[in-house]
């Protein structure tokens, strides 16, 4: 696996590359856009919300596009947005929703009744490694200590997240209690609506630990409120050296999430790759 060099500014960007949506006319040399509508599958501050948000800023900043709106439409694990665009397809051509792996796999393994390959897939745009994070204040300072913790009262070590239970959150702290010699099935995970009510929850002491994705856990880290225990990459990733990994803390398991945008069914096929075209041309802009 490759290692992520991008700051948490350049994973943004580099969604927003990913994306240009509506109505296409051509200014300038680039495709530009009168407005696109962001549907995001979950509540307020989680990794969906800021993809779609930051996307949308750089988009709007750079001009490609000319005004950005955004829809945080939370339930069933994502299920209720994919539900909502399937259902309402023929109006929301404008409209892309953000994904990643976990909705995939609650797709597949029938936690709800849609399916995402009826929609229409514009692209992946960044892999974001996951990551186990304690507030700035916390005696934790090490995967070590988080696991002495775990060993000596597993019922009051819960570690939160963002995400549904069987949620990405939830598999990621499961799979590095796994990978550190403890039963995952006894991790006592705390699911909220978004990343903003699970990081309220952390400063709190409601949980002791806070799963996410690597690059909210950078930015959490920058302005001083958490510390980063470990990451999920096979080496230490630059924008954030700091960071140790779970692997040279003896935790043998790495992990990336992908995340990207989906669109309705039937999206016109020139419509679509229009958008696909604007990815390229996005990511040579300034």
């Amino acid at each position: 696996m490759s290692t992520l060099k991008f700051t948490r500014r350049a994973l943004v960007t580099a969604a927003a590359v990913t994306l240009s949506l509506g109505a296409p006319v051509f200014a300038g040399g680039h495709q530009v856009v009168d407005s696109v509508h962001f549907l995001i599958p979950g509540g307020a501050g989680g990794g969906w919300d800021g993809t779609a948000r930051g996307t949308g800023e750089a988009l709007t900043k750079s001009g490609l596009v000319g005004s950005a709106s955004y829809e945080n439409m939370s339930g069933g694990g994502g299920g209720k947005a994919i539900g909502y665009l399937i259902e309402n397809a023929d109006s929301q051509h404008g409209t892309m929703m953000v994904n990643s792996t976990p909705i995939v796999i609650r797709s597949l393994t029938g936690v709800f009744p849609h399916n995402f390959r009826d929609l229409t897939l514009v692209s992946g745009t960044i892999g974001d490694y996951a990551a186990l994070v304690v507030g700035k204040d916390s005696p934790l300072n090490s995967m070590a200590d988080l696991i002495a913790a775990y060993d000596a009262n597993p019922g009051d070590t819960a570690i939160g997240g963002g995400s549904v239970p069987g949620g990405m959150d939830h598999l990621v702290a499961a799979m590095v209690m796994e990978a550190a010699g403890k039963d995952a099935l006894g991790v006592k995970y705390v699911a909220y609506d978004a990343g903003g009510k699970a990081m309220a929850a952390l400063l709190s002491g409601e949980i002791k630990a806070l799963s996410t994705g690597f690059s909210e856990a950078v930015a959490l880290a920058q302005a001083g409120e958490v510390k980063i225990l470990g990451v999920t990459s096979d080496a230490r990733v630059d924008a954030f050296a700091d960071a140790p990994t779970m692997k040279e803390q003896g935790i043998d398991t790495n992990f990336v999430n992908w995340r990207g945008f989906f669109a309705a069914p039937g999206l016109p096929t020139d419509t679509l790759a229009a958008y696909q075209d604007a990815i390229a041309k996005m990511y040579d802009t300034p």
